[in-house]
This record gives structure tokens, sequence and C-alpha cells, in this order.
């Protein structure tokens, strides 16, 4: 029997890093270095799910008998990609806009292992449903969650749910960023099964 094969996640995000940890299956992370500038006319999906493919790519180049995961969001408002904010005059301007609207969170994953040709990748939309939102309720999220990491401003773990009406996806984790269903998925694809222990690990 052969090892299970290093598990990298292509990513710096926390969030990511957080939600791969629920899995309890050994990983570490790797900075991709992939510049995440959209190309023109690309949609949001689109960009979403080319910097999760060139992401795990990126790493698996550089260690190509692992099992890299690729991840980016990017948010949807009606077509135009709304991205990290990065500064809170920024986030503002993001929630004035996504306010009374509905936001798909366009999150995509790609798993690659260089080594025997392995790619596959999957887009999960999570549609977000905002209320509307008054200055004073933006200050005092903004002011709390401090989300200027985060697509579209929104940072659903805490009090950012009391921004929204509705939130419709087929996974619950897929707003945060990694959707875990499918992750799992993909990665028994790769020969990983989260429920079935290392053949020559500690089991």
């Amino acid at each position: 029997m052969t090892p299970r094969p290093a598990l990298i996640l292509a990513s710096t995000s926390r969030y990511r890093r957080e939600l791969l940890a629920r899995l309890r299956v050994p990983f570490e992370c790797v900075a991709p270095g992939v510049d995440e500038s959209a190309l023109a006319q690309e949609t949001p999906a689109r960009l979403a799910s080319r910097l999760a493919r060139a992401k795990a790519q990126a790493v698996a180049s550089r260690r190509p008998d692992a099992v890299v995961i690729g991840a980016d969001q990017v948010a949807d408002l009606d077509g135009e990609t709304i991205g990290k904010p990065g500064s809170h005059e920024r986030a503002v301007a993001q929630l004035r806009r996504m306010s009374g609207h509905t936001v798909v969170f366009q999150t995509a994953v790609a798993v690659v292992q260089a080594s025997r040709g392995f790619v596959a990748e999957v887009l999960v939309p999570v549609a977000v449903r905002f209320r509307s939102l008054d200055a004073a309720t933006i200050e005092t999220y903004l002011r709390a969650e401090q989300p200027y990491d985060c697509a579209g401003s929104a940072k659903s773990e805490g009090i950012g749910l009391a921004l929204l009406e509705a939130v419709e996806a087929d996974d619950p984790t897929a707003l945060i960023g990694l959707p875990l269903i499918h992750t799992c998925r993909l990665l028994r694809g790769a020969g990983i099964d989260v429920l079935q222990p290392d053949p020559l690990g500690p089991g």
C-alpha cells in the first residue's frame, strides 16, 4: 500500500485554512503567487474558475506529487466583479451598492496532482440577498468585523449574517470561501477520502 499523498492548500487565506482544518486531514499552506487581476471582458464566474485553477497549478508545478487545492471567490453584482475592498472607504461603497440587491458569490475550487495529470474543478455559486442597509448599519458592521480582505466586504461567519435576507446554496461553507462538500468530492477523485485513514499513517 502507498501512503496518502501530501495535501497542500494553495492559499494564505486564514478563512480557507480554518475551513480545510475541519476535515482533520494534515495539510500545509503554500502561497501560490498568482496575479489575481481580471482579464478584459472576463466574467466573475470565469475569473474565479481561472484563478482557482491557476493557484493550484502554480503550487503543483513546484510540488508535483502533492494533491493541491486552489480556490477563489468573486462577488458578482449583475455581472460586475466586486473584489476585496482593501479599505474602509471602499467597503462602505461596496455595501451601499449591494444594499437591497442579490449578489452571487462565485466560489471556485480546483484540485491538481501534476505527477499524474489530475485536474478537477467545480464552480459553486451562492446567491445572497442583502437587506436595505443604512449608513449606521454599514458602519457598525465594518467597525465590528473589518472585512477588508473579503470579497464584496461580506464576512458571513459573524454578525455579517445580520446584513442578509437570505442565502441560497447547495454547500453551506461556500460563502466563506471553500465549499467543503465539493472539496471532499474532488479530493476523493484525487485519492484522498477524508473518512478513510492514511494506510501508512497513524490511522
